[in-house]
């Protein structure tokens, strides 16, 4: 079977994670990336061999600092079956009208909103629906890591109503523009937070709301999660279903904070220190009277990537089982 094409469409935070992690599959193969300046990311991209794409009027500023574009994004877009815009939000609905003239299948990333595909993707919750699809929505981060606890929950037991509570992390490691700083901010004001109806955009049937803080952390962020479930459980019976998923990681041997995970993440050697798991704490996972809550980590660098390899390949056709899409993209990342 021939190879996907795929190309990724801003080459930022989750636009070289993507790349890489579509360069890892057998089935499908980078075409290239788009960077609108050539800066130290795409000094880093072309060292990697990867085909640059920019606007046309910056490519004389790629020839110039000696990392000649390999033509126009107009291009690249023709060049491939499939685009995974990484664009920053707002900038991604721009780019639809590009891609429906080029006729190519395209993803977009949780910074856009759901009617921009019709369709919003979590590969353990409705991998089947983005079979053979053009346009799919990944959801942002903080979506994907409570689609993951929820789904294997309410499969097994259940689940009545969701209510969650977001530490969000500022910003991102490498961004110098943003805070707060010296502040826990309200984000936003008025609940609830969008986490919730996003979290409906993949599992409409849930009750869940939602609310969301902002603090001075750029590490990931931190859910407080509750949920009341149908069925009669303990305590162990939710560690017996979220140890069944490949993407729930159990956090232990004294890890209390974020920090300590991405020390874990390093000490492992992952790519660019990512965790792609949900970060559970199993020891705090309680049950009352069919409450449970527990507490997850979710690095928001990284934990979207697979979600986007598997949506590709549900797009493409390369695969109509999620389980098995899942396990074959956790096997080319190393999960």
């Amino acid at each position: 079977m021939a190879k996907a094409k795929i190309a990724v469409n801003g080459y930022g935070t989750i636009g070289k994670r993507v790349a890489d992690a579509v360069r890892a599959q057998d089935d499908m193969e980078v075409v290239g990336i788009s960077k609108r300046t050539p800066n130290y990311e795409a000094a880093v991209a072309h060292q990697l061999g990867y085909d640059i794409y920019t606007p046309a009027e910056n490519v004389e500023a790629f020839e110039k600092a000696g990392m000649p574009a390999a033509g126009s994004v107009e291009e690249m877009i023709e060049k491939a079956d499939l685009v995974v815009d990484c664009t920053p939000g707002g900038v991604g609905e721009k780019n639809k009208p590009l891609y429906e003239k080029a006729g190519v299948k395209a993803i977009w990333q949780g910074g856009e909103s759901h009617p921009i595909a019709g369709f919003s993707f979590n590969a353990v919750s409705n991998y089947e629906g983005a079979l053979d699809r053009d346009l799919v929505r990944v959801v942002s981060c903080n979506t994907t890591g409570l689609c993951r606890a929820i789904t294997p929950i309410d499969r097994e037991l259940g689940v009545k109503k969701v209510r969650a509570i977001l530490a969000r992390r500022a910003t991102d490691p490498n961004d110098i523009k943003k805070g707060p700083i010296n502040a826990i901010v309200l984000h936003p004001v008025k609940l609830p937070s969008h986490h919730g109806p996003d979290v409906k955009s993949v599992i409409p049937h849930i009750n869940i709301t939602s609310a969301a803080l902002l603090v001075p952390t750029t590490l990931m962020h931190l859910h407080t999660v509750n949920m009341e479930v149908n069925t009669d459980c303990t305590a162990e019976d939710i560690k017996k279903i979220f140890s069944s998923q490949s993407r729930i990681r159990f956090i232990g041997q004294g890890i209390t904070s974020t920090a300590e995970i991405m020390e874990v993440a390093r000490d492992i050697k992952r790519p660019r220190n990512d965790m792609w798991e949900n970060c559970i704490w199993p020891e705090s996972i309680t049950v009352n009277e069919k409450e449970l809550y527990f507490f997850q980590a979710v690095h928001q660098e990284s934990i979207v990537v697979p979600e986007n390899v598997d949506a590709i390949r549900a797009m493409m056709g390369l695969e109509s089982d999620g389980a098995k899409s899942i396990e074959k993209t956790n096997k080319a990342l190393g999960v």
